[in-house]
């Protein structure tokens, strides 16, 4: 068989697989949460009905009234209809995993969900996929299920022209792209240099930006393995660490948790909301937990 129609098999079996799971979520939890969570514009105007005991007097439209000679109030209804972007980082750091599931899987399972869940409420959904350049951009269009599962193939099946990571390019095409406040989605393992302090606030005064960092447990915690030799997928250096070393474990581990610090503490001061997962563990809790904490603000 050729090789390449065996990928091309593969792919769309994954892209099956991710679309059922994320419709199942979306259909059992997350639709409902998820439209209490992210309003629309505002109110607009559906009709002038008569009035009835227990409506608003404040809604009462006094000209139909004058006019008719019987109570009418104005109804409206909200005003759904959002625009939702999806920044997706797909450098070589996501083309990682150890759990049988790559970051850039969870990334595009994450994106699925969401964009299921914008179609459900009527939402347009709009896609970037980002290197350290803009790899990608699908327009904002109404969600359909052919317009989600595009987005979830080119998240998978896109093949990055660069190996580095810079996500001030991709706020900053947002920006650029979209004047119109969204709800945006930046998804990414935030593996890079923290150079985008400027327009990540920048781009949380104009949108509703929520961060959704993706990460893989392995990433933390060192097995203890004797020799191995670590590539860096972004700059492909490679050196060699002896992780049978308690201490050379816990500098590894140090490290990790002390970059894990500075980026909570970047987004809370950009005042974006976090929703922190992991591959190969479920991330419903996660997310109904991030729906929970906004419904509260409200």
């Amino acid at each position: 068989m050729n090789p390449s129609t065996n990928s091309h098999k593969e792919l769309l079996k994954k892209i099956r697989r991710i679309e059922i799971k994320t419709r199942t979520a979306v259909n059992d939890v997350f639709a409902g949460r998820y439209h209490s969570v992210f309003k629309g514009r505002g109110m607009e105007f559906d009709e002038v009905r008569e009035y009835v005991p227990g409506d608003d007097i404040r809604a009462i439209d006094w000209n139909v009234t004058a006019r008719t000679g019987v109570p009418h109030i104005k109804k409206f209804v909200e005003e759904r209809e959002m625009t939702v972007m999806l920044l997706v980082d797909i450098s070589r750091s996501n083309a990682f995993g150890s759990t049988g599931q790559l970051k850039r899987d969870l990334a595009a399972e994450v994106a699925a969900m969401l964009a299921f869940s914008a179609t459900r409420n009527n939402d347009r959904i709009g896609l970037i996929l980002f290197s350290d350049q803009v790899e990608k951009y699908v327009p904002p269009r109404k969600g359909t299920a052919s317009h989600v599962l595009r987005l979830i193939r080119e998240i998978l099946d896109h093949v990055p022209q660069s190996r580095k990571t810079d996500a001030s390019v991709a706020l900053n095409f947002l920006n650029h792209t979209t004047t119109r406040k969204a709800v945006t989605f930046l998804i990414s393992d935030f593996i890079f240099p923290a150079t985008y302090e400027k327009p990540l606030k920048i781009t949380a005064r104009r949108h509703d930006l929520i961060a959704v960092t993706i990460a893989d447990r392995h990433e933390q915690t060192w097995p203890k393995a004797g020799l191995v030799e670590w590539r860096d997928p972004e700059s492909n250096r490679r050196i060699l660490v002896d992780t049978s070393s308690a201490a050379v474990r816990s500098a590894l581990l140090l490290a990790q948790e002390q970059r894990r610090d500075a980026l909570q503490q970047l987004l809370h001061r950009a005042g974006i909301d976090t929703v922190e997962l992991f591959t190969g563990e479920p991330y419903d809790r996660a997310f109904m937990k991030f729906f929970r904490q906004r419904s509260k603000r409200r």
